[in-house]
């Protein structure tokens, strides 16, 4: 079997299995991190060790970061702290690119049925958010804007956005400038200090931690309302009692990932090469946002003419699991909205197969997929798609 699925979710990573296995075998601690006998202060000690590696890592303070479920319940708290107490100062606007992942969309069409009107930035055809857009927009209806949210790597393309250009865009008008880095995070570098975001997040199961853990960056947490509340955990931020063995993988997967880091540029030459020998074998293969910066895990393809769910069939009776596009939309054959953003055409769009692996993926593997993919496409340029 080969899992091309990365972003959509990781495989656990081995650093995290072996470490999950090891507490396991070893009786614990287990007991609520909150309360103040010995057992809970091991659980706590051992979660607070997990913030300040993770806080390390990612260029934060141990206090700017809160452990929680995941992305979409940080996203979901930024929201809620920036726009819970309604439209005020007329900043009635919520500015989202036109490439954001559901969780960004689904949360600015909420908070517009509540005063407050949604604007979607422009996508260039390169797949990149255009900054021009949200600098006429800062210059026209700067003074309306509550908040600016978008991502730092789209997670169908890859394509590396300009967030930090964003963010000085925001800056320059006091806009607070919320960061999905979803995708970012443990696929290459970043540091939250230098982002200047002022809220950011990422999910466990991202990067091979357990499911259901994640992290919210805040740059600053002195007043942060709270989404759900609970016992005061988190410092009164984030209610309910901690997934401390969860939050430490966090910790385990972010090390992992820090420590293997060279492994990215192995992982690019593999996905270029396979890309050439695609394009190499049919001239007409797009590699949706090849202009542009992308992560050294994704590449996002399409055969014009051939749909990509009959190609993701194909594969996938090969032992091969590849996606069409975000997990959100993979059951939709259309053309999904990051590519119409794109302006990217129907038959390119809907013929998309998204390719992500991880640093540590067997080093065949693109030749492998490449070996079934050639397949598909000869098999099905035979038949008429549309």
């Amino acid at each position: 079997m080969i899992y091309a699925d990365y972003n959509g979710s990781a495989p656990v990573c081995d650093e995290v299995k072996n470490y999950i296995i090891s507490r396991l075998e070893n009786q614990g601690p287990y007991s609520n991190p909150n309360a103040i006998h010995a057992l809970a202060q091991k659980c706590n000690g051992a979660m607070e060790k997990a913030r300040r590696e993770c806080a390390k890592i990612l260029g934060a303070k141990p206090g700017q970061l809160i452990f929680n479920s995941g992305a979409t319940e940080g996203l979901s708290h930024a929201f809620y702290h920036l726009l819970s107490d309604g439209v005020q100062n007329n900043r009635s606007l919520i500015v989202i690119s036109g490439i954001e992942h559901a969780a960004v969309v689904n949360l600015a069409c909420h908070y517009s049925k509540h005063g407050f009107e949604k604007v979607v930035l422009k996508t260039l055809t390169n797949g990149q958010i255009d900054t021009a857009h949200l600098k006429s927009l800062m210059s026209e209806r700067g003074n309306e804007i509550a908040l600016v949210c978008a991502m730092a790597a789209n997670n169908e393309t890859g394509v590396i956005q300009p967030y930090k250009e964003l963010q000085m865009i925001c800056a320059n008008s006091n806009v607070p400038f919320v960061c999905d880095t979803t995708q970012y995070v443990g696929k290459t570098p970043f540091n939250f200090s230098e982002c200047g975001a002022d809220f950011a997040f990422m999910s466990g199961h991202k990067i091979g931690a357990m499911p259901g853990t994640g992290i919210m960056l805040v740059k600053d947490p002195t007043d942060l309302k709270t989404l759900i509340i609970g016992g005061g955990q988190e410092r009164g931020r984030r209610g309910g009692t901690q997934n401390y063995i969860g939050n430490e993988t966090l910790a385990i997967a972010l090390s992992a990932f820090n420590q293997n880091i060279e492994k990215l540029e192995s992982l690019r030459t593999r996905r270029d090469a396979f890309e050439k020998r695609m394009k190499d074998k049919f001239p007409k293969i797009v590699v949706l946002g090849e202009e542009s910066p992308r992560l050294a895990s994704t590449s996002f393809l399409s055969l014009p003419g051939v749909h990509g769910q009959a190609v993701q069939i194909e594969l996938e009776s090969n032992g091969i699991y590849v996606t069409t596009s975000s997990a959100c939309s993979d059951n939709e054959p259309v053309t999904s909205k990051v590519l119409k953003a794109m302006s990217v055409s129907d038959d390119v769009g809907r013929g998309a197969v998204r390719i992500s692996l991880g640093m540590c993926s067997d080093a065949l593997w693109y030749d492998q997929i490449g070996d079934a993919l050639i397949n598909a496409y000869e098999k099905l340029s035979k038949i008429s798609a549309y």
